[in-house]
């Protein structure tokens, strides 16, 4: 495998990063970067963790970074992560208020602590505390339960002082959502599975409307409206196929993630597993109560609306 980190990858324009992954060879993983700077979003670093984890360190080569940004690649504990030596000396800072480094999730126990010790990291006020605790939790929780990943999930996170905004990228090397979805509904391309998975109350666990008492098909419609909401970014790559919502001027929820501004596209490189990248600016986050009940009336709306458009008997006159 070959992956270049360049020196800007964040979501906005994450697509050229993605489809200069070259998945071939997977027993081993060839690293190169931007000589001049480096600055990715982390569901980058995520994703080259997770490609490089299974790799034996022997086989892993990662040439010498030059860029003066670098540093962020060391502190966000990538090399170390590996099992790699980058060659890099640097002075280590508190990371208090600025990154989550990379962190591996593989039961419901260690998902619990982790969201417990990054609170405070980040030092988030009150009014911020439960939306970043529930987009992780509902992420990590997705791949936990659905993704069958051996490895967990892969989850980092950055705090921006200057945007004041979150960003984090969670990623696993599972299933994928294809396959999940079509334990109960019927997807014949994995871009077709990104739009049912963002649909509220559609679910791989049950083909009925809403999902089931522990699985309602929520999750992903939910996060991906926290960030419409706040006109933020949000992706999902799985598959050969990615989904990218972009920043808009309308509040409005759609059930369709396709009616929302998006950009989409299965010609990627086939990712075994699921991506998901998110920001979270804490200028414009809504009192997530109030933003949640706002979700939750659509998501409800829209199920009713299946449901009597399913269940609905003709007339005969």
């Amino acid at each position: 495998m070959k992956i270049h980190i360049p020196n800007s990858a964040f979501i906005g324009n994450i697509d050229p990063f993605l489809r200069g992954i070259i998945m071939s060879e997977p027993e081993e993983l060839e690293i190169t970067a931007n000589e001049s700077w480096i600055s990715v979003h982390p569901v980058v670093l995520s994703m080259i963790a997770a490609l490089g984890l299974p790799v034996k360190p022997e086989n892993i080569r990662c040439e010498t970074l030059t860029a003066k940004s670098a540093h962020y690649l060391e502190r966000m504990g990538l090399f170390k992560f590996l099992g790699i030596n980058s060659g890099m000396q640097i002075t280590e800072h508190e990371s208090a208020g600025r990154f989550i480094p990379l962190a591996q999730i593989k039961t419901s126990d260690e998902l619990s602590q982790f969201i417990t010790d990054i609170i405070p990291l980040l030092h988030l006020t009150p009014p911020h505390v439960e939306a970043i605790r529930y987009v992780v939790s509902e992420l990590v929780r997705n791949v936990l339960e659905h993704a069958n990943s051996e490895l967990g999930a892969i989850v980092s996170a950055q705090y921006h002082l200057k945007s004041n905004m979150i960003r984090i990228g969670i990623v696993d090397t599972g299933v994928g959502i294809k396959k999940t979805i079509n334990q109960s509904h019927s997807a014949l391309t994995h871009l077709a599975a990104i739009q049912l998975a963002l649909t509220p109350g559609i679910t791989g666990t049950t083909d009925k409307e809403g999902g089931t008492e522990f699985n309602a098909g929520a999750g992903l419609f939910f996060i991906k409206s926290i960030a419409k909401v706040n006109r933020d970014f949000f992706m999902i790559y799985s598959g050969n196929a990615m989904y990218k919502l972009l920043k808009s001027k309308t509040h409005k929820l759609y059930a369709d993630p396709f009616k929302d501004k998006h950009s989409a596209g299965d010609e990627f490189p086939l990712w075994q597993g699921t991506a998901v990248g998110v920001d979270i600016s804490l200028d414009a986050t809504h009192e997530f109560a109030t933003l949640l009940q706002q979700i939750r009336d659509v998501y409800a709306k829209t199920i009713r609306e299946r449901k009597h458009n399913k269940y609905r008997k003709p007339k005969f006159i």
